[in-house]
């Protein structure tokens, strides 16, 4: 058992109110641990904290902060296989995309780390004799994260890594269903020389703390990745008190496999992606639409990918897929299955519950899914792909097009005129083309319309952490 505390103003504590919240693991539905749940008090004391860390981290310059971060980076990447074993009994996955995990959230640190470095301002001509132009970049303050469940370490690292890249501190709320491994790699930034405030992390009841800390004065910017309905709820908070947030929100991503293209390239790039991390990816391949030609090798791909899958506990090396993360994610996934085939798609495989103790739901290939069906415009957000045929471009990408998710899309194409319109006409924040490419440090990392605003990642990620600066001065 892990009890996992708030870390404020440099100390690790209980809540002021010593109020404790049990962490299930969703492979055996046994108790793992507790995690602390702060009260307004201990919100409090991490914004106040958070501003007294800001000042000591805007002023310290960009190379130390660099170092410290680098540090941070190689603490994790050393610690990465003892942390990997309460990610795996908290959330489920497999140890070995654990692992993954925590040293993907290393290079994560170490790109904004690099980047911190390179935030310039530039001059601007004059329009007079003896007068300078100048716009700089600077700091916006305290910073509010908001992280799911799904990448506990990856999603936090990159708010709080962007965040100390522009030099600013930052309060994360993190996930009450996966604490200890967010909490470990926070020790990283706390054993690396972070100064205190800088780097602040609270557990509690979602609602109570993003109403607390989104309107609270010292905090500046807002980021969070979560649900489109909860986004809303927080854009409009933010906006009610002019602060500046960043959106991660849902997608459903269309994948459109053209006849002309690799298939064995696509079956097994969708079926990676689909089932990673039980399809509990908001980047996640979900309808794939295939040209009539190539739809019967498709499907009868993905459904032995499907069948190949192995669902245990993230524990054991044979696993594959683990469970989801809770009771009501399978309640969920199973009623958008049930209501597909109602609608009239057919159940290729999977589509149930399995008899493994946790929350597992066995990988699924539904075909043929009508547009009304309610898997056809919510996110499933599980181990379920959707395989629907097209017959001309046109078609095909109206579909992709249909829905006001716009996160991330994939394509499968030879002919270039094909790729071309994949790339300029498919309405998304992100698009990859023959492979899966997303996610990098390097790379712009968002969505556009229903799935959010803002970036996570390359140098975009900095953006809304830092304010613009103009001064015109006359030498007299």
């Amino acid at each position: 058992m892990r009890d996992t505390q708030l870390f404020l103003d440099g100390s690790w504590c209980n809540a002021s109110n010593g109020r404790w919240q049990d962490v299930e693991n969703p492979a055996t539905g046994e108790m793992v641990g507790r995690v602390a749940m702060a009260t307004n008090l201990d919100l409090e004391r991490a914004a106040t904290a958070a501003s007294r860390g800001f000042a000591v981290w805007k002023a310290m310059p960009a190379v130390r902060r660099a170092e410290i971060m680098h540090q941070a980076a190689a603490l994790l990447r050393e610690r990465a296989t003892a942390i990997a074993p309460a990610l795996t009994e908290e959330q489920g996955k497999p140890l070995v995309n654990s692992i993954s995990e925590a040293r993907n959230a290393a290079a994560v640190i170490d790109w904004f780390a690099e980047e911190g470095r390179r935030v310039h301002g530039r001059t601007i001509a004059p329009r007079g004799a003896m007068i300078t132009a100048t716009a700089a970049r600077e700091p916006i303050g305290p910073v509010a994260g908001f992280t799911p469940w799904n990448y506990p370490i990856g999603q936090a690292v990159r708010k709080i890594a962007a965040s100390l890249a522009a030099g600013c501190s930052i309060v994360v709320k993190a996930a009450e269903e996966t604490p200890s491994a967010t909490a470990a790699m926070v020790r990283c930034f706390e054993d690396a020389g972070v100064p205190a405030g800088v780097v602040n992390l609270v557990f509690g009841v979602p609602s109570e703390v993003s109403e607390y800390l989104i309107s609270h004065p010292l905090i500046r910017a807002i980021s969070f990745t979560g649900s489109t309905p909860v986004g809303r709820q927080l854009t409009m908070l933010a906006g009610r008190h002019l602060k500046r947030s960043t959106m991660e929100l849902g997608g459903h991503a269309p994948c459109l496999v053209f006849a002309d293209a690799n298939m064995n390239d696509a079956v097994q790039t969708l079926a990676e992606n689909k089932f990673h991390n039980a399809g509990q990816v908001c980047i996640a391949p979900t309808r794939i639409l295939v040209e009539e030609p190539a739809y019967e090798t498709v499907l009868e791909g993905l459904v032995q990918k499907a069948n190949a899958e192995r669902l245990g506990d993230g524990m054991d090396p044979a696993t594959t897929m683990g469970p989801l993360a809770h009771g009501r994610r399978v309640d969920a996934v199973d009623a958008l299955v049930k209501d597909a085939v109602a609608a009239g798609g057919r159940l290729l495989t999977g589509g149930r519950r399995s008899d493994n103790r946790g929350y597992f739901y066995e990988p699924t290939i539904l075909a043929d899914v009508p547009v009304t069906a309610r898997i056809m415009n919510e996110e499933p957000f599980g181990p379920v792909a959707i395989v629907n045929r097209f017959s001309s471009a046109d078609e095909a990408i109206a579909e992709a097009n249909r829905l006001n998710y716009a996160l991330a899309a994939y394509g499968f194409a030879r002919a270039a005129g094909t790729i071309h319109r994949l790339s300029t006409e498919v309405e998304t924040g992100m698009m990859s083309i023959n492979h899966y490419d997303l996610a990098y440090p390097e790379q712009p990392f968002g969505g556009i319309k229903d799935s959010g605003f803002g970036n996570e990642g390359g140098h975009e990620a900095l953006d809304d952490f830092l304010n613009t600066k103009f001064v015109s001065a006359r030498i007299i």
